[in-house]
């Protein structure tokens, strides 16, 4: 058992910190590592930590891991996931709309919802579109500056129609 966490561990610190494409390329960083895994144990792994592949800055499809375990608060993190995936922010009445890259629109709603942020009651999250359902009491417009700014993105970011 320890050596599964240890494993586990390992895997979340590589998936977290490079661009890991594949089982293979998992398999072989944990041996550079000295650590010897089956595909068949790595792909448990990763399926037992909630690894997603995702798209990575470079363009190619990467692991990443959908609640990330990792020190730091989860408003950071959240931070970070949309300065990493967001493209554009825009808004109609009390929703948010948020446009990523194909397939990564599950990791961005995964972040918002762990932040736990004031006035958000949902989200709910395609393959490159993130729904952010604010309550009554916080404007679609403030929701969607605060969530464009977190991401880095100037007011020019956004659409004035949802495509």
């Amino acid at each position: 058992m320890a050596d599964k966490r240890r494993r586990q561990q390992l895997i979340r610190e590589l998936i977290s910190a490079t661009d890991l494409g594949s089982q293979a390329e998992v398999r072989a960083a944990l041996a550079e590592r000295g650590l010897d895994a089956h595909q068949a144990t790595v792909s448990r792994d990763l399926d037992e930590l909630g690894a997603v592949k995702v798209r990575g800055a470079a363009g190619a499809l990467v692991y990443r891991l959908a609640v990330d375990p990792g020190p730091g608060s989860a408003r950071q993190r959240l931070d970070e996931t949309l300065q990493q995936f967001v493209v554009s922010v825009t808004h109609s009445g009390n929703l948010t709309i948020l446009r990523t890259p194909p397939a990564c629109a599950h990791p961005v709603a995964s972040a918002i919802d762990l932040a736990e942020l004031d006035g958000v009651l949902a989200t709910v999250s395609g393959d490159d579109t993130v729904l952010v359902v604010a309550a009554e009491t916080l404007p679609g417009a403030d929701l969607a500056a605060d969530l464009r700014n977190r991401a880095g993105l100037s007011a020019d970011a956004t659409s004035t129609s949802p495509a």
